[in-house]
């Protein structure tokens, strides 16, 4: 058996039963929130107007899609361009969490040379179509059909890293084989539970990091583009700009930019430390992320409403408050593990490093978690009380920080023992200042 991929022992999300079940459910879950926000059809209320013959409209055959060229040569070309640009566009060289053969992987982070680059192409094209923007009405109109050429791809590059993850590496790792290094919760040896989770830890092609591109590039800004394809939809219907859609489009593309101009938070994140890259990440990277947190946006443009300056208002102190305690706690747990903090407290653990249990972090073991749940409601808010299917995301996200925490939890546990029994009892609360 190798020692630098140990197999894996333990299963997450029920094994391999509950990796097919999600593999089907989400992805039917995305198309069916999206066919349920159409021009043509929008769920009402407390869906008293629900019907699944409407759900069903529009869509074709799975063999459309495909073998469509046009929807495929649309979305690859945004895939692979993007790529392109990720490899030439200038950018700072970082380096990764230590590997288990004892490397680190180089990163280039060009976040604002990508940003700066997206702009431009926005402000040209706007210029050049005097404001059509065919481009975005295609978004717009084809919201569905490009939301299944995803999931389609997402199945594909899922299976691409899966298959190239048993190929041997041609030049020797740094202990002297040719393995890949795998994900520790990705080498069980079942087809359709590693296919699921990530086999290998870090896919790369070439200088392209396949799951750190995957991250925040294309899904990433794509979420952005579909945002301002309602925004410019909207304006065209009406004549007006709304302050709801304006809002939204501005909250979440200030989230956006952030995540993307501050990507080297990510290289020490759970996703890229330890997840693999299958079908799980390519899907919640690719689809998830772009087509279902976009629903806000996608709901204002076919049911507008106006909140007023008082409301924006109060939406706009939900959000800054949740990236007060987002930001600031991350940046202060960052600040601690380069020993820039020595002052504040923390419990020495036996495997010779501490855990931070002062300030935020003593406020809760995840107090980062609270802050982006503040700013997954404040989106959701931008929609008033109209339905709880924009409340989707706020759901959602609870649900994912929930496992997320509960995996960390586990993991810590075994990893500190009685320090992490210590740390349980200085910090009890979870997530939720006195509530969980």
């Amino acid at each position: 058996m190798s020692t630098l991929n140990p197999r894996t022992t333990h299963y997450e999300f029920s094994g391999p039963i509950g990796a097919l079940a999600i593999t089907v459910f989400l992805p039917a879950l995305a198309i069916l929130l999206n066919q349920m926000i159409r021009p043509d059809y929008y769920i009402k209320g407390l869906f008293s107007n629900f019907s699944w013959i409407e759900v069903w409209n529009r869509l074709d055959p799975l063999s459309s899609y495909l073998f469509n060229g046009e929807l495929w040569t649309y979305y690859t070309t945004w895939y692979f361009s993007l790529a392109l640009l990720d490899v030439i566009l200038p950018g700072t060289k970082l380096y990764g969490v230590e590997l288990r053969d004892g490397s680190k992987l180089p990163y280039k982070i060009n976040g604002i040379s990508m940003s700066a680059a997206l702009c431009l192409v926005l402000a040209a094209r706007y210029q050049l179509t005097n404001g059509e923007m065919p481009e975005l009405e295609y978004l717009y109109t084809h919201q569905t059909d490009l939301c299944i050429i995803t999931i389609l791809f997402s199945f594909a590059l899922a299976t691409a890293v899966y298959i190239a993850s048993f190929i041997p590496l041609v030049k020797p790792n740094k202990s002297g084989t040719n393995e890949r290094i795998l994900a520790l919760g990705g080498n069980s040896g079942n087809i359709i539970y590693d296919w699921f989770i990530g086999r290998e830890l870090n896919p790369r092609l070439g200088p392209l990091d396949i799951k750190l591109f995957s991250e925040l590039r294309p899904g990433m800004l794509l979420w952005l583009l579909l945002n301002l394809s309602c925004l410019h939809h909207s304006y065209k219907e009406h004549g007006k700009i709304i302050d709801s859609l304006l809002l939204i489009n501005v909250l979440q593309g200030f989230y956006i930019f952030d995540g993307v101009l501050n990507e080297e938070g990510v290289l020490t994140m759970m996703d890229i430390t330890t997840d693999g890259f299958g079908f799980m990440l390519a899907f919640g990277d690719l689809c998830l992320v772009p087509f279902t947190y976009c629903l806000q946006a996608r709901y204002l443009s076919v049911s507008p409403i106006v909140l007023g300056p008082l409301n924006c208002g109060l939406v706009v102190s939900v959000m800054l408050l949740g990236y007060w305690i987002f930001h600031s706690s991350n940046k202060q747990k960052s600040e601690f593990r380069q020993g820039n903090l020595p002052h504040m407290k923390s419990i020495q653990t036996e495997r010779g490093t501490k855990l931070l249990c002062d300030s935020w972090w003593a406020v809760s073991q995840h107090i980062n978690y609270f802050g982006d749940l503040l700013i997954s409601l404040s989106w959701c808010l931008c929609t008033g009380f109209q339905t709880p299917l924009t409340y989707y995301y706020f759901f959602y996200f609870t649900a994912l920080l929930l496992h997320r925490q509960t995996r960390d939890e586990d993991k810590c546990r075994k990893k500190y023992g009685k320090s992490w029994e210590e740390y349980e009892k200085k910090v009890p609360y979870k997530i939720i200042p006195y509530v969980y």
